[in-house]
């Protein structure tokens, strides 16, 4: 019989994943550089085991890779990934967008409506803003669908994409545009209107990946 992980254990291993998930996301460890576990276990202060768990984690949700004899690396960026990425992504968000039009409790619609009254309101005034709120957004919705299995498929998937998004971070976007598309979004959702929902969705995770597209096309 499997005995369970000590909680102390796994609240560090949760932790120095988080934390190295982080740096891999918003870049501070590049794609391709190498992972120094050391260091990492310099920096965060966590011990050997809950930092060699992160990392295997890290592996299986393909962020970075270990390669024999050579090291551990945090893994490239390329268009192949993202085509990928992307494929998988537009099933199975706008699936849950339709499902969160269809499920939505009482605190689901009150914490949705909290989001779009912060787009309408000019809460959005640059990329980063619009980031995090994309984050909030697009989690709250997996969320709202109340599938436990395909809100951690979808968060898996929308850490690799938050990443590439830090590629174009700096560009000049149609912000307006943006904030329009996900103020529909919500506003499908909160309406209920499934189909709709399911099809904004989809326009909004293509429109991604062409912006992604031009940028990894041009490095």
């Amino acid at each position: 019989m499997a005995v369970a992980e000590p909680i102390g254990v796994r609240s560090q291993s949760e932790e120095a994943y988080a934390r190295i998930l982080e740096r891999i996301v918003s870049l501070e460890m590049p794609p391709g550089s190498v992972v120094n576990e050391a260091r990492l276990r310099d920096e965060l202060q966590i011990g050997r085991t809950p930092i060699r768990e992160a990392l295997q984690r890290l592996a299986r949700e393909n962020l970075v890779r270990s390669i024999p004899h050579r090291g551990t690396f945090v893994t490239d960026v390329n268009i192949t990934d993202l085509a990928r990425i992307t494929e998988v992504r537009v099933v199975l968000e706008a699936h849950a967008a339709r499902l969160a039009a269809e499920k939505l409790t009482t605190a689901d619609r009150e914490a949705l409506q909290e989001l779009l009254d912060l787009l309408l309101h000019g809460y959005v005034t640059d990329q980063r803003d619009l980031m995090q709120l994309d984050q909030q957004i697009h989690r709250l919705i997996y969320r709202s669908a109340h599938n436990p299995f395909l809100e951690s498929t979808l968060e898996r998937y929308f850490n690799l994409s938050l990443r590439l998004w830090y590629l174009v971070l700096d560009r000049e976007v149609g912000l307006r545009e943006a904030v329009d598309e996900h103020a529909e979004l919500l506003q499908a959702i909160l309406a209920g209107d499934g189909d709709r929902a399911d099809d904004i969705m989809r326009r909004h995770v293509t429109g991604f990946e062409r912006e992604i597209r031009k940028v990894l096309v041009e490095r």
